[in-house]
Order: structure tokens, then sequence, then C-alpha cells
């Protein structure tokens, strides 16, 4: 399809046409509210809350089903149409059996209808002695997800994501008129590898997180850009976490980010939970204090050395280890068959290869294979190594494990420190550091520093 413009309130944009007007609004950060339209599910047009004025029109139009057409004029806010009184009247009847569940809501403080009401609401019911019409509360669909049909504003995203991107069909809109209400389909559960995703896209707090329930206000979280490392696909995400008085830095959740080149919109359940093995079983404190002089006589005076990397790995770490290698002449070694889940695999977002940066491991033709007798075998973080041949071992890991090593090292996991994974596909990402412990670990780098390596 061709370019065309368009005039959006006084200024001209160049896009393709035939493509959404709301696509548009949302790109450029034009505020115009909405609760059906998700840019992965396509227009609904059931709520109706995206009215704008479009000029030739005699009565307002939903941005969210409106094609644009060369010479279009869009005024956002009303010019000659009452847009904001429309988008007021319409909330109203969003909110007639609306419960007054914020203080107590999960939702709170990312609501779409809380915006909406302070941006467009504000107003006093003309809805007088008639009582609400009460929906069940508290209902377990399956999968960490709890509904609260009252809440529910029938935007139908939820249904639309299990017919449209998961295709189970789980969800459906039973009942007319002030009784239709959301529910799972008759002997059924919400039950796919998905599942969660119906949380981030509903918009109010009818669909709540079981894991993260009553865990944390909203707004005491602090969110850093970040990639899930559960499996190679490298699905990008936000780390939702605080630091409480007194206590350290924990991580309460991860939240899927948008990136059209990797993910869309979505995140597996497993990898959404994977954080919770972050902070758990972890390494802390060396084994012993000698470990500088350890480390050094260790390698002068071995023969026949391995090293073993771990696949969890930043590249910048990887590159180093392989440096590192060549100088103490040791051969590199990274078994891939702990790696791989074959049930775990599907045409959406998840790989059977169960670690980040497995692409690296492979481009860089790292020895597919576990070292045997070896007489002194240095491991970085890869699970394989209780199984090893060797007469020493020096560990340096970031979780427990049942090894006996001569030395073991404790380093950070990938949220407490910076760099790159390449994921399946051969996309290269860099993440920030996201926690800042109170007792912060040593990455590889730094203890390649301390040791003198």
């Amino acid at each position: 399809m061709s370019q065309v413009k368009i005039t959006v309130d006084n200024k001209t944009y160049e896009v393709q046409e035939g493509s959404l007007l709301i696509d548009l609004l949302i790109k450029e950060e034009i505020k115009v509210p909405y609760f059906c339209y998700h840019e992965s599910l396509g227009a609904d047009g059931n709520c109706r809350m995206c009215m704008v004025e479009i000029e030739g029109q005699k009565r307002p139009q939903i941005a969210c089903d409106t094609p644009v057409k060369d010479g279009m004029v869009v005024h956002s806010q009303g010019e000659k149409l009452p847009i904001e009184k429309i988008r007021k009247d319409i909330l109203e009847l969003e909110l007639i059996n609306h419960p007054v569940d914020c203080p107590i809501c999960d939702q709170a403080g990312e609501c779409s209808l809380q915006e909406f009401y302070m941006d467009y609401g504000l107003h006093n019911s003309h809805m007088y002695g008639l009582e609400k019409v009460l929906q069940r509360k508290h209902i377990d669909l399956g999968s960490n997800v709890m509904l609260d049909q009252e809440r529910c504003v029938l935007c139908a995203r939820c249904t639309r994501f299990t017919a449209q991107v998961t295709h189970t069909h789980e969800l459906g809109i039973v009942g007319r008129g002030d009784k239709a209400h959301i529910t799972t389909m008759p002997g059924r559960k919400l039950d796919n590898p998905y599942a969660m995703n119906v949380v981030d896209l509903c918009p109010v707090g009818a669909l709540t997180n079981k894991d993260f329930r009553f865990k944390q206000r909203v707004w005491f979280l602090e969110s850093s850009e970040s990639v899930c490392t559960h499996c190679a696909k490298n699905c990008n995400i936000y780390i939702d976490h605080n630091k409480l008085k007194y206590e350290d830095e924990n991580i309460y959740r991860f939240r899927p980010r948008k990136n059209q080149g990797i993910n869309g919109f979505f995140m597996c359940d497993e990898g959404r939970l994977s954080y919770k093995e972050l902070l758990q079983n972890r390494e802390y404190e060396p084994s012993r204090i000698d470990g500088k002089f350890i480390v050094k006589d260790s390698i002068s005076n071995a023969k026949n050395i391995a090293i073993i990397v771990g696949a969890s790995l930043f590249n910048e770490e990887i590159e180093m280890i392989q440096e590192f290698a060549k100088r103490i002449d040791a051969k590199l070694y990274c078994p891939q068959d702990i790696y791989i889940n074959e049930d775990f695999e599907d045409d959406m977002l998840r790989s059977k290869y169960k670690v980040a940066n497995i692409k690296t491991i492979q481009n860089q033709n790292i020895a597919d294979e576990m070292p045997s007798e070896v007489e002194l075998l240095i491991n970085f973080n890869h699970p394989s190594v209780t199984d090893a041949d060797a007469k020493e071992i020096i560990s340096f890991q970031t979780h427990k494990n049942s090894l006996e090593t001569l030395l073991t090292l404790p380093i950070a996991t990938y949220v407490e420190n910076s760099g790159s994974f390449t994921n399946i596909d051969g996309v290269t990402q860099h993440i920030k550091k996201a926690l800042s412990p109170n007792n912060p670990v040593p990455s590889i780098q730094e203890w390649f520093k301390r040791l003198e390596l």
C-alpha cells in the first residue's frame, strides 16, 4: 500500500494507507482512551471509548475501526463535536455496575478505568436508588489467574487472546445485557502455556495474577528493562522489583515488554515465573578465604586443564573466558544436552534450549561434550559440572549445588550485572543491571581482577 498524509490535531503525518487510525495515535502518543483495542488483537469496537472527530463526518467515529485515507483531518479533542462529553457518557455506562474496589484492587495504579475516570469522568452518577448488578468474585480460572466478574468491562481482550493467539478457546462471554460475564467453557480451566498474558491484557482489575496478588503495590515498584533467560528466545521483559527498608532488593514479577522483532507483546508462563529461581539457593560466600593463591597455584601445577563454560553467561563473559583459556592452554567445553527440552518447545515463543545464550556457544564452536580425566577443571556456572571427572575443581557459580570442590566462588546473576545475550534467532541484545543488592556478589570480570587472572 502507498503512503498517505493525514492531519491530526493540526499536525501532519505520513502513514500507510488503510492502516488503522488508532495505531497512529498510539505510536505518536496522542492521548485517546480505549479498552477493547490492542495492537496484537486488532479492532473489536465494543467499548466505543476511542471516539475522535473527523472533518466531513456528521458524528464521532471510533479510531480503532477507522482506516486512514489521504487528506483525512482528525481532532482527538472536540472542535465542532462534543468528543469529551461523549467519552464521559460512555465511561458512565461502564461504571454503572462497576464496584468501588480501588483500595483493595491489585490493578490500582495501573488501571485504565482509573486513568480515564480522572481524565474524562469526575462526574456524579445519574443512577439513583438502583442497586448495582452483582457478579461472582475471586474465581480461580487456573494457571495462576484470578477473575472478579464485577470488575470486568467486557473488552473481550482475554477471550480474543485465547481464540486468536493460543487457539485454545478456554474463555468466553456468556449471558446478555447486564448479566453478560467472562467465564471458562463448561468443564474447562484456563490452561495453556501463555495463559497469564490475559492479566497483562486486562485493562482493569478483573483478571489478576495469583502469584503477584497482594504482594506489593505497583507504585512502590521500580521497573527495569531486561530479557527473560528461561530459554534461548530471550523475550523482552520488565523486572519489577523493590528494596524495602532494612531488607535486600527483591523481585516481585516479570512482565512482557513489547519487541516486535523478538516476542511481540507476550511471554510464556514458565518464563514469567522464572524470577523465583534467581534469588533462591544462591551462592554468596567463597568456600575458602585463600582463593587467590589456590587458583594461581592450581593453574601453575596442573598439566591438564579444562574449562567448562555455562550458556547462561553474557557474551562478554564468554569472550573473557575464551581468552583466559588460551593464556593457560586449556580446552573449552560446554555440554549442551542438559539445556535441551524438546517438550518445552513450541511454534510461538518457547525454544527447546532452556538457557539464555546457547547461540553464542554454538557460534563459537565450543566443544559440545563433557571433559574426562582432567587434572584441573575450572567451571563457569555450568550445571553439568556435578558429573565432572576431574581430580580438582574450581567452580564459579551463581547457585549452590552438591559439588565438592577445591574452591567455590560466588558470581552475580544476570540481573545484578550488565552485558549482552544472542538469542536463538541470532539477535544480540544488551541489558543493564537491574538489581543492586546490599552485599553484591562479584561478577566474573571482577573475580578475574581480584584473582589477577
